[in-house]
């Protein structure tokens, strides 16, 4: 379950309430991960999609707890007076334009509480301690005084980067650039303290990596050289899939291409981006889910000109060598591979070298074809098995849904064993039939947890609109759901160790 989704009465998920008392949730359910989606600053232009972000590094400010706020004495309790906001929905347009009030409110008194040198000190030491933070609060400063053109549209020194224009562009929007780094103090102080008590709860965070950055990114902006670009800054080749499951004539997702083949001083930039990138996420989550890890192979290289991704072709990745060379800078990379779509054995045999476990996902495998990779009688132990994913419509959706042959949900239902098939269990079914399996970790949408509906998919591949918005209200996490999951849990042997022998101590002292 992403941020956004958490229970909150501001609209949006936020690093407050709602994010404690999931873990505590997750805890008393037996669980023991919680994976997210990436949680940088989004868009309404790109329909607030986490994976199409301003920075691979920054935090995103609507996550930021109001109440917080309050505690911090950066604003008053009546600061908080909203409007009316759906619990069961993301109104990103709302919620950008209330929690910016809010914010900007605090910072105005924060300015008020600090003399300037003590602001200068501040901002001194928190951009020593984010090495990305200087460069992306200017490139956000500057996009407002550009009424947030794309870079590529601004004058050629800023856009070029030249040193000169970007000292000048300092000084003159200085207090436009300490208030996003204002905002991105207040997220990570935050998140620092859901980190906390997720390591206090046993609770290890799955973070979600995208393998490419978005174009008008302060990323691409700063780094032009490690990216395939014009010296005007245009794309020459763009990143997308070919055709597949979800798309006839593929994804086109627009991402500037990474100078892989590049060499010297060059390559050397680009590692050492990816270095700080990967630092960066671990310094924020306890394992990466790597998004589009068969990039890393070979990846569909689309000319910038094409208006879909059919006219790709595909090209090397950097391979083994890369993984091995963050090894040696990073010494741990704990790493899960998103290795779905067109999978050739190549992808396989890097993932299986690097010993990175792969997801199945169960939705995926009643096709008939009883060799299929995703029937739990084939997975592997290193692997994670989830019901679904973000991507696909949630269990019951898939289970009612009309464009899923009849044969295909009986055959599931045969296979998990079900005695009286109907949607309103089958969800439970696909949650043990996973749990049972082999794999080393099951990972469920909070929705198929919940058994819900397709009017809670949070995301429909190849489409701009109504994504990212489901939320869950407080009421659903109940008690008797939280022992719900826990029994199946503790039944295939999936409770935290320290749980389980306590059980089984209680258990032998009643005997």
């Amino acid at each position: 379950m992403h941020i956004s989704s958490l229970p909150s009465q501001f609209g949006i998920g936020d690093l407050g309430t709602g994010c404690i008392n999931f873990i505590d949730f997750l805890a008393h359910s037996g669980q023991q991960y919680w994976q997210l989606l990436p949680l940088g600053p989004t868009s309404e232009i790109f329909g607030n999609s986490p994976y199409m972000s301003s920075s691979a590094f920054a935090g995103n400010p609507l996550f930021i707890c109001p109440e917080q706020l309050v505690q911090m004495g950066l604003l008053a309790q009546e600061d908080l007076l909203a409007g009316s906001f759906s619990e069961y929905a993301v109104d990103f347009s709302q919620v950008t334009a209330w929690k910016k009030g809010v914010i900007h409110r605090a910072w105005q008194t924060f300015q008020q509480q600090l003399s300037a040198a003590e602001q200068k000190s501040f901002f001194a030491r928190l951009t020593g301690k984010h090495h990305w933070l200087r460069k992306f609060s200017l490139f956000m400063a500057l996009k407002e005084q550009f009424n947030q053109q794309s870079w590529m549209e601004w004058p050629e020194k800023i856009r070029q980067c030249h040193d000169e224009a970007l000292q000048e562009a300092e000084k003159e929007l200085q207090e436009h650039i300490r208030y996003f780094q204002f905002e991105q103090y207040l997220f990570f102080n935050q998140w620092e303290k859901i980190q906390s008590h997720a390591r206090e709860k046993g609770i290890k965070l799955i973070g979600d990596l995208p393998i490419y950055v978005a174009l008008d990114s302060a990323d691409v902006w700063a780094h032009q050289e490690i990216f395939t670009l014009t010296e005007n800054g245009e794309p020459t080749q763009v990143a997308g899939v070919p055709p597949d499951y979800f798309s006839k004539t593929g994804q086109l997702w627009g991402n500037p291409l990474y100078r892989w083949e590049s060499t010297g001083a060059v390559q050397e930039k680009l590692f050492s981006w990816w270095q700080q990138r990967l630092q960066a996420i671990l310094s924020t989550v306890d394992i990466i889910r790597i998004d589009h890890f068969r990039g890393f192979e070979s990846y569909w290289s689309v000319p910038a000109e094409e208006e879909t991704a059919l006219h790709g072709s595909w090209k090397p990745g950097p391979g083994i060598s890369f993984f091995q060379e963050m090894g040696h800078r990073l010494e741990d990379l704990p790493i899960i591979a998103e290795d779905l779509g067109v999978i050739t054995p190549a992808v396989e045999k890097l993932r299986d070298d690097l010993a990175f476990p792969g997801m199945k996902i169960l939705l995926f495998a009643f096709d008939g074809d009883p060799e299929n990779a995703y029937l739990p009688h084939n997975m592997p132990r290193n692997c994670v098995v989830y019901t679904g994913t973000h991507d696909n419509d949630t269990t019951v959706g898939w289970y009612l849904s009309e464009e899923v042959p009849s044969w295909s949900k009986e055959l599931a239902t045969i296979y998990a064993n079900c005695q009286h098939p109907d949607a309103a269990h089958f969800h439970q079914q696909l949650i043990y039939l996973a749990q049972s399996s082999v794999a080393a970790l099951c990972i469920f949408p909070m929705q198929d947890v919940l058994g819900f509906g397709n009017d809670c998919r949070m995301n429909q591949p190849g489409t701009a609109r109504n994504n990212w918005q489901w939320r869950c209200a407080p009421r659903f996490l109940t008690d008797s759901l939280a022992r719900e999951l826990r029994k199946t849990t503790a039944l295939f042997g999936r409770l935290p160790k320290q749980a389980s022998q306590t059980k089984n101590k209680k258990d032998k002292k009643e005997d």
